[in-house]
């Protein structure tokens, strides 16, 4: 579940319908009861229906049916209806089907990584990046765990992970290497979690006692001897691979050992295909 707030859900509905609905105003409808069917056109994963009910109830239209995020679905499935008055079915109409397609198709995208992924390794967890359109965070991420995935990084307040535009700083690798000890006893509740350009650095930052390495484009073949090198002297340590990473070659990445497969693919893609019908009663 991700709790999004009444004033987000809000501000969608304003950017569509800043004032009124001039159309339905114009042809003097708007008292007229009808009703909405949102119908998924193709194989997808649904996501987004609690929101859109929970729009269409702030415009006064009653939902009398909803599939839950997260389900399958074939094409040609209704995955709500709702009844109310001409004026708020049309005021809801694009606002609801614009993030139903967005999430669906955030949400099938990651099913599909994640299924490909654990056909080869079924223990790997996929994992989405923060890389999302500025203002859009809380769809992306009900999107991702309505596929079956989780979130890398909700943001850079709660986790510690170490880039070299950070070690940069501190003397390059080497010198961050040499103060994880008391980088660790400064934060003891948290784990750091390092980025590696090469197979030698990861085993290097592993051995210096990071409680994680993050490989970032490394070839899988070396990513694999990575890993069971690592593994022969550290069975607890957390590896994860990152950069590039889609459904077309998640399954090699997942094959390789690593326990999280790091990858922003789910973002990339057009929304689900929804028809939606209105209707008068």
């Amino acid at each position: 579940m991700v709790y999004i707030n009444d004033d987000t859900l809000d501000r969608w509905i304003r950017e569509d319908v800043p004032y009124i609905d001039l159309t339905t105003q114009t042809l003097n409808i708007g008292r007229k009861p009808g009703k909405m069917m949102f119908e998924c056109r193709e194989d997808a994963v649904v996501c987004g229906t609690e929101e859109a009910e929970r729009i269409l109830q702030k415009l006064n239209v009653k939902t009398f049916w909803r599939m839950p995020s997260g389900d399958k679905v074939q094409p040609h499935t209704v995955v709500l209806e709702a009844e109310g008055d001409a004026a708020g079915l049309h005021m809801a109409w694009k606002v609801c089907q614009n993030l139903l397609e967005y999430a669906t198709g955030v949400a099938t995208r990651t099913a599909l990584i994640v299924t490909r992924a654990r056909e080869a390794n079924p223990e790997v967890q996929v994992v989405s990046t923060r890389k999302i359109i500025p203002g859009t965070k809380h769809l992306a991420l009900k999107g991702v765990l309505a596929g079956g995935g989780m979130p890398h990084r909700l943001g850079i307040s709660e986790t510690i992970l170490v880039f070299a535009q950070h070690t940069n700083f501190m003397g390059g690798l080497e010198g961050f290497m040499r103060q994880v000890d008391q980088l660790k006893k400064r934060n003891p509740e948290k784990k750091i979690i390092a980025e590696a350009g090469t197979a030698e650095e990861g085993i290097s930052l592993v051995k210096a006692g990071v409680d994680g390495v993050q490989f970032d484009k490394l070839d899988n073949q070396l990513l694999a001897e990575a890993v069971k090198q690592i593994r022969s002297f550290n069975t607890a340590v957390t590896i994860l691979a990152s950069g590039g990473i889609n459904a077309d070659n998640a399954g090699q990445v997942a094959r390789t050992g690593v326990d999280v497969v790091v990858t922003s693919a789910m973002y990339h893609g057009r929304p689900a295909d929804y028809g939606v019908r209105i209707s008068a009663l």
